[in-house]
């Protein structure tokens, strides 16, 4: 029997996310669960069928062997029968059906929570100069994070030996009860899951297993940066609880506005204003960049607003080879005061040169410019 395409199975296409993926599985095994379907075999083949697809599919070596040779990579695969074998997030997955965790007919439920908890993230802003995103830079930040308590070494107990096996529960983490078909299993409300209660805290930390300390790391800024970028340092956030990982430190930056140069993506621009002789005659003008004064060369009959592009002279490329381009666009700049000798050569060089004022529309003189460029 030829099986149907994995991806077609769920209603997704081959680029699908982890939750696109885990979404189109909830939703198709609440359609064709045995027990909302009692008696149904067409709708139990479908619920094992699109369990395997996800059990394929939500695993990134099985899909990889999958997009690669298809159902020959991934042979055996459901082929016991069972739709749940090897999948460790089915609990969670019918735990959002019902709310609750439960099991089916009575089977082994995932245990309790563990007791470890991840830290948090952390963000910290940082602002820098102009300059300091376009080529880069090392700096050193402070930042205020959770480490693990000196006095008790991370265990939250005075004593040291760590938490004691919560009673109520008995360290399983929940409390369950029969309630018809399913065997449910609530959070137990002593340890809040965890299957373990801290009965003699540390006076230092209060039982949290952490205390606030400064910490201070190098920090480097890679060249091309803009507003807003995110560096991860991955475990440079807060402590975990009990054993469990720190959180990343995500350092979020800010660009301060440069005097003229702005930046469009990676090309710089500015404006630079030029006299009427520059601009008619031409001229060679000494420009600022990043990295020093450059020469840039006017032709002659240069009208206002052209732009002059300097290759290469913008800003990197994050994490890639090259640069973007300067932009340098020219305004011809007039004169407000002006001497009796410079008003009569002008005078004469207006009778000289005669230009219609004939009203024309805002694309046609577009069009004009474009000719004298």
């Amino acid at each position: 029997m030829i099986k149907a395409d994995y991806y077609e199975v769920l209603s997704v296409t081959r680029t699908a996310s982890d939750q696109e993926l885990k979404t189109a599985y909830r939703k198709l095994a609440m359609q064709y669960h045995p027990d909302r379907n009692p008696g149904n075999a067409e709708a139990e083949e479908k619920f094992k069928e699109c369990s395997e697809a996800y059990q394929v599919l939500s695993d990134p070596q099985k899909r990889a062997a999958y997009d690669r040779y298809g159902h020959a990579g991934v042979s055996g695969v459901g082929g016991n029968g069972d739709p749940f074998a090897g999948m460790g997030d089915i609990g969670d997955i019918f735990g959002d059906f019902f709310g609750e965790m439960f099991n089916m007919g009575g089977g082994n439920s995932r245990g309790h929570a563990s007791r470890a908890q991840r830290g948090r993230d952390l963000r910290y802003d940082h602002v820098i100069e102009f300059e300091e995103a376009v080529f880069g830079k090392e700096v050193q930040v402070t930042i205020r994070r959770a480490e693990a308590c000196s006095t008790c070494h991370g265990t939250g107990t005075a004593s040291g030996r760590g938490p004691s096996t919560c009673s109520q529960c008995q360290g399983r983490g929940q409390v369950r009860y029969q309630q018809g078909f399913f065997s449910i299993a609530r959070t137990c409300s002593a340890c809040g899951g965890t299957g373990s209660v801290v009965t003699d805290p540390c006076t230092t930390c209060r039982g949290d297993g952490r205390q606030e300390k400064q910490h201070t790391l190098q920090v480097k800024i890679p060249a091309g940066v803009e507003e807003g970028t995110r560096i991860r340092y991955q475990g440079e956030g807060d402590a975990g609880r009990f054993g469990g990982p720190s959180g990343d430190l995500y350092i979020v930056l800010s660009v301060k506005p440069h005097a003229f140069f702005e930046r469009e993506g990676n090309d710089l621009h500015c404006v630079i204003p030029i006299s009427f002789s520059q601009a008619a005659l031409g001229a060679e003008i000494t420009i600022p960049t990043l990295e020093g004064d450059t020469n840039l060369k006017i032709g002659e009959g240069t009208q206002s607003g052209k732009e002059f592009r300097l290759r290469g002279k913008g800003v990197p490329y994050l994490n890639e080879h090259g640069r973007g381009d300067l932009v340098i666009q020219v305004v011809v700049q007039t004169p407000k005061k002006l001497t009796k000798l410079q008003k009569e050569l002008l005078r004469q060089l207006g009778e000289s040169l005669t230009v219609e004022n004939v009203p024309t529309s805002r694309s046609l003189f577009s069009k004009v410019k474009e000719m004298f460029n």
